[in-house]
């Protein structure tokens, strides 16, 4: 832990001993390196960084340059390049007589700093100058700058040794960037060695993959005991019957809010359903007198992390498709959320892409029909109910692909192929579409465009709105999609986001909910994630922003089976998505319908759990307030049950330093 502080501090003495270094981390996803991360260090008042990533349609650029103080501690930072979509970046920082001056996308400033703050870039991606200094800290804790705070805690050490090499490498948990730590492995000198995050791994050039697994292997032991400590704290086992009493209940069944109404929870199960419900023996009450019990809520398009759990089941979801991630990583997240952590129910879609310059990266990589097939019967052989194909697919593979799925049992669904329009997918077999703007490219491009690449969100901006609802060809495309039963996974709140965030605005997706968030995720939604250039483009983006509810409406209207997803930000994202429906008219018990039954309906358990009623899974969330009257209740979740457990939003929310909505029911 002392990180040989007396040898950092002759270092910072005697200049003219300092050997220039260079580092080297390449970056892996399921298709293989997808880029590198070089840092450099000429002196010891200066690092410099690149990273160059590569996945799907993103292309990430980054220049980063740090000056120095003799404490480690910036005094000047420089960030430019390109954002994964497209916007560019370019951030200053600097320091001069103890008053601070930047300008970054999400902010400009000038005000003072104290001498033991650390700034932290919006757009910075190498974290080596903060853990050297962290390491020297005291108590390895540091005041970030404008706000904040990071600590850095030892959790092991490991030697490494390769045919004619040996490394010392310590893991160490970073906390105060995110909601949750970051468990990453660092060099004696704090600079970065390996790392596993969600469908990007990391490792020091030079020690390959096996390596990588090795310290994969020791990090995820470390992982699961901090976070199976923290989920048990904020589990409550439900060990005995359980009375809410007087609650407003969404039923479903009558399309109305049952008023002062208990609900029995026995053995898992909603056990009774009623007003004055005799209690049994031993049974545990809850007065929900002024709030509403609604079923747990359902996020159709995720893509977990071993952490989402948190956020989910504090925002009251309990329900979520996983509709494309690494095989690996989503089975150790089954066996972490059946185990230890917090979780939510999964229900399993396997990803599969051709091989091009623009696939995806995760899930299974093909190059034939056959081998599309293959990974189909290796999905449908674990457990998998449904298969979501990319935009590099061949869209000649489709039909006699679609027919293999079905043969297996399972359901297809997915982003369009290039170069094949939404209406020849459907005619191909798909069961549903992902995502809002699929429907507007079948008209905006059809199977004239390349869709791999990231025109198919600078279309919607530019043209979306140029695009008639209301005519003959869209009525009857819409009337198809309804007469067919074609399932579509909107993820409206997601291409918001990408059409409306402005540099220094923050993101109005998360407008109503920033001021709960830490300092860091604050600035960080006040970034553009689109290149605009003109008010007129501007204008025109705020225009397909519009065009994306109007069509939620039209399908909504016609009967075209909706389901909520968000691809984004867990949990927050997925009230907001709900939100936005009510925004776009639909009835507000309609939208929780939306949210549960109906989504439970696509993956053939509506008969067990998606609403309030006897005999089903005691998925349930106490809302404070009623979201039939307003929607933006939802956000007030004061108790989330899923089966034998309670949990506190509450509670959850302060141990990721998120201020809670509400204050959580009190348990007697």
């Amino acid at each position: 832990m002392k990180y040989f502080l007396s040898l950092l501090a002759s270092l910072w003495m005697l200049p003219s001993l300092w050997a220039s270094e260079t580092i080297v981390l390449e970056l892996y996803n399921d298709k293989g390196l997808m880029g590198k991360q070089i840092t450099n260090v000429p002196n010891e008042s200066s690092l410099n960084s690149t990273i160059e990533l590569s996945w799907n349609n993103r292309r990430l650029t980054l220049q980063e340059n740090y000056t120095l103080n003799p404490q480690g501690f910036p005094i000047g930072v420089t960030v430019e390049g390109i954002s994964a979509f497209g916007a560019p970046v370019k951030e200053v920082f600097s320091v001069k007589d103890g008053i601070a001056t930047w300008s970054s996308r999400a902010d400009d400033g000038r005000e003072s700093i104290k001498d033991d703050q650390f700034y932290i870039p919006v757009d910075g991606i190498n974290n080596a100058a903060l853990v050297r200094a962290l390491l020297k800290a005291p108590f390895n804790q540091l005041d970030l700058f404008p706000s904040g705070k990071a600590q850095l805690t030892k959790v092991t050490t490991q030697v490494l040794k390769g045919a004619d090499q040996q490394q010392t490498v310590h893991l160490y948990a970073l906390s105060g960037l995110n909601l949750t730590p970051q468990f990453l492995w660092f060099d004696d000198k704090g600079y970065l060695f390996s790392l596993n995050a969600g469908f990007i791994r990391g490792i020091r050039e030079g020690w390959g993959m096996e390596t990588f697994e090795q310290l994969k292997q020791l990090s995820e032991k470390a992982e699961q005991e901090y976070f199976s400590d923290l989920s048990a704290e904020l589990t409550t086992p439900l060990n005995q019957p359980l009375m809410i009493r007087n609650a407003k209940v969404v039923d479903f069944e009558s399309n109305q809010v049952l008023s002062d109404t208990d609900v029995l929870i026995k053995g898992k199960k909603i056990a009774a359903i009623g007003k004055n419900l005799k209690a049994p023996n031993n049974v545990q009450e809850i007065d929900a007198s002024g709030q509403t019990l609604i079923p747990g809520l359902w996020d159709m398009h995720g893509h977990l992390s071993k952490t989402d759990g948190f956020n989910y089941l504090a925002a009251g979801v309990t329900s979520v498709r996983d509709i494309g991630n690494s095989p690996s990583n989503m089975e150790d997240i089954e066996k972490l959320f059946r185990k230890s952590y917090l979780g939510t129910r999964i229900y399993k879609s396997g990803f599969i892409d051709k091989k091009s310059e623009y696939s995806a990266g995760n899930g299974i990589t093909v190059e034939t029909l056959e081998e599309a097939k293959e990974a189909v019967d290796w999905y449908a052989d674990r457990g998998y109910i449904q298969i979501k194909t990319y935009s590099s697919m061949d869209p000649k593979w489709m039909k006699a692909l679609a027919q293999h799925i079905h043969k297996r049992g399972l359901r297809l669904s997915g982003h369009i192929p290039a170069f094949m329009s939404a209406e020849q997918a459907v005619a191909a077999g798909f069961d549903e579409i992902q995502h809002v703007n699929m429907l507007f490219l079948n008209f905006l491009g059809g199977d004239k465009i390349d869709t791999r690449q990231r025109l198919r969100f600078t279309l919607i901006g530019e043209q979306a709105k140029d695009l008639d609802l209301d005519s003959k060809e869209v009525k009857d495309f819409i009337k198809m999609l309804a007469d067919k039963g074609i399932e579509v996974d909107l993820t409206v709140s997601t291409f918001n986001s990408l059409l409306l965030t402005r540099d220094k605005q923050i993101d109005p997706e998360y407008a109503a909910i920033a001021e709960h968030l830490p300092p860091l995720f604050q600035r960080g939604l006040k970034t553009a994630t689109m290149k605009i250039d003109s008010p007129e483009q501007d204008a025109s983006y705020q225009a397909g922003a519009k065009a994306l509810l109007t069509m939620t409406k039209k399908l909504y209207d016609a009967g075209v089976p909706i389901i909520p997803g968000t691809d984004a930000f867990t949990g927050f994202t997925l009230l907001r998505e709900l939100e936005l429906y009510a925004m776009a008219g639909i009835p507000t018990i309609e939208v929780l319908k939306i949210g549960s039954l109906n989504s439970a309906k696509v993956v053939g358990k509506d008969s067990s759990t998606g609403s309030i009623t006897v005999g089903k899974d005691a998925d349930l969330v106490l809302i404070n307030g009623n979201p039939v009257n307003n929607i933006s209740d939802l956000r007030k979740a004061s108790l989330v049950i899923q089966g034998d457990r309670m949990f506190q939003p509450e509670k959850i929310y302060q141990a990721m330093g998120v201020k809670p909505f509400t204050p959580s029911v009190k348990l007697k």
